[in-house]
């Protein structure tokens, strides 16, 4: 057996718009593969500079800086070591198009540039690059290689295209932003490439948080018998060689150990770990403080924040009204022991006051209502910005997907913060999280290897405690059938006649749309958070806030 070429798979964590540090990175994993023996490198999409770019690429600046660091990269390839492909701007006679280097010898040998533009969800890809033609393969010291970026993969015809000029293998870089599911959706569609081609399938993924996209890596290769020979981690920047024999006129990879199949909900947790962290630490944010309050919510968060970051970067506070339960006080205090983390109390009692005679003049003759359990949570708020402001770290927002949908939150309250882990966590969801998380420790942790939170605080039910003897459940359908019937709504964009033909009450379905609807306002002041559904609120979906169109049954 004669191995004809050794790929490393370089799966890297860049941060958008750090040239240099881009730079260092690919250049450490082109040492280290040369260490190994490896023949050519093959880095994400992007990867020079990070993805997405959104508007950067509009910045002559920002073209000329990646174009100068993959100079460099190709200089760097005249030591005799390996060959390299790397992902950035490929700007020309005004065009600028999302491009894959080819570089070995001292040389930029190959330029290709991405074919099918993507325009939906979270991309905005035709708004600031140029399409590319429908590629043939690139030339590697022999070797055919059908080139693509990402979305090319994703339809028939690049991948057929190649197949038909002579390409011996498939090859995609990508910046493919992970959600719930899409792992065993990218094999599965790779698999059809295969089938339809014949040829072998790699598919090289970045890693990161980015804003609200987090990226997963999970990087594999199909042989042409649809064999999964190599599968790499998730959510870990890792360096695979990967071995390639000839069959023929087929590349053919050798198979290598496969790591354990991640459970649903690590996988889910794993993400959560991976954009907070990255979002902070790539915000140069020296770390976090939480409001915990005894609560589900603000349970999960500061366990998330913990397992991300350490707990010496992690600070939470319990600010306690006249209405906060012993029990409440309680478990705050037992989630911060467990976890290892500072918790100091701070009353809102007199911020209370203060409010009340500061607008006793203008509220006269009003009875109290809504209006006063917002100041409750607008003065938690404001004392958790003002501890960000004076010592610097980034508020960590706790609201979770189901709040959010339905308006259950408060502006300049509970929605205060620069980052929330649960934007688009359901509140069932968070319950088997917790329970999870309680049972289980995620890979990659920097927090304690054991129960994270009392019992208690999944079992109890869920109260914002502005009020004597408040629950959730005063104000919204009990949370399954709040959240199945969201999920319907927004993920799925079903009718209410849908919904109430799959069971639900109508009334009750009403009820969540209006709720869901009215909200908008609310959901374009929060702050970003990690997508881990295909319909996160924000860039997912793009609903107006001044909406008339009220015609429910579609």
């Amino acid at each position: 057996m004669t191995v004809a070429l050794r790929l490393a798979i370089a799966q890297l964590n860049p941060h958008l718009g750090q040239i240099e540090t881009n730079l260092a990175l690919i250049r450490a994993a082109r040492a280290e593969a040369a260490r190994l023996g490896a023949d050519l490198v093959v880095t994400p999409e992007f990867s020079i500079a990070g993805y997405p770019p959104e508007d950067l690429v509009r910045k002559p600046a920002f073209l000329a800086a990646c174009n100068a660091a993959i100079a460099k990269l190709a200089e760097d390839t005249a030591d005799g070591g390996p060959g390299l492909i790397v992902g950035g701007p490929w700007h020309e006679k005004g065009h600028v198009y999302n491009a894959a280097f080819v570089l070995d010898g001292g040389l930029i040998t190959a330029r290709r540039a991405k074919h099918e533009l993507p325009n939906y969800g979270v991309f905005d890809d035709k708004r600031v690059f140029d399409q590319g033609p429908a590629p043939g393969p690139v030339v590697f010291r022999g070797h055919r290689i059908g080139l693509m970026i990402c979305e090319d993969w994703w339809f028939p015809a690049v991948s057929e295209t190649l197949a038909e000029s002579g390409a011996e293998m498939l090859l995609s870089i990508n910046g493919s932003p992970w959600q719930i599911g899409k792992h065993h959706d990218r094999v599965s569609l790779a698999v059809s490439r295969v089938v339809e081609t014949g040829l072998a399938f790699v598919f090289a993924g970045q890693i990161g948080g980015q804003d609200e996209l987090v990226f997963d890596g999970a990087s594999f290769v199909l042989n042409p018998d649809r064999s999964l020979p190599v599968q790499m981690k998730l959510f870990e920047q890792q360096l695979q060689i990967t071995e390639w024999e000839r069959q023929g006129d087929q590349l053919v990879c050798l198979p290598s150990p496969h790591l354990p199949e991640m459970s649903k909900h690590e996988t889910i947790y794993r993400a959560m770990m991976l954009g907070l962290a990255d979002y902070v630490g790539k915000n140069r944010f020296p770390g976090v403080i939480l409001g915990l309050s005894g609560g589900i919510d603000s349970a999960i968060s500061a366990a998330v924040a913990v397992d991300a970051l350490g707990p010496e970067r992690v600070r939470t506070f319990m600010l306690p009204s006249p209405y906060t339960s012993q029990d409440s006080l309680d478990d705050a205090a037992e989630c911060a022991r467990l976890l290892g983390i500072p918790c100091d109390s701070i009353s809102i009692e007199p911020a209370m006051k203060a409010f009340d005679g500061a607008l006793a003049p203008i509220f006269a003759g009003r009875q109290a209502d809504i209006t006063e359990e917002n100041l409750q949570s607008r003065s938690r708020g404001l004392i958790l910005m003002a501890i960000s402001n004076k010592l610097g770290h980034m508020v960590l927002t706790t609201g979770n997907k189901s709040e959010m949908s339905v308006g259950y939150a408060t502006l300049y309250g509970d929605m205060c913060g620069g980052f929330s882990v649960l934007k688009d966590v359901y509140k069932t969801l968070v319950f088997d999280l917790c329970r999870w998380r309680n049972e289980n420790v995620p890979g990659a942790t920097l927090g304690p290897h054991g129960p994270v939170m009392p019992l208690r605080v999944i079992t109890k039910p869920p109260s914002a405690e502005l009020k004597p003897n408040q629950t959730d459940q005063d104000s919204l359908p009990p949370y399954e059938i709040l959240d199945a019937i969201l999920e319907g709504l927004v993920e799925g964009e079903q009718s209410v006649d849908a919904l109430v033909a799959a069971g639900h009450d109508r009334a009750t379905v009403l009820r969540v749309w209006r709720m869901l609807d009215r909200a908008e306002y609310k959901r374009r002041q929060a702050p970003p958070g990690v997508k881990i559904t295909p319909r996160a609120f924000g860039r997912d979906r793009r609903y107006p806030i001044t909406n008339g169109f009220t015609a429910l049954i579609s």
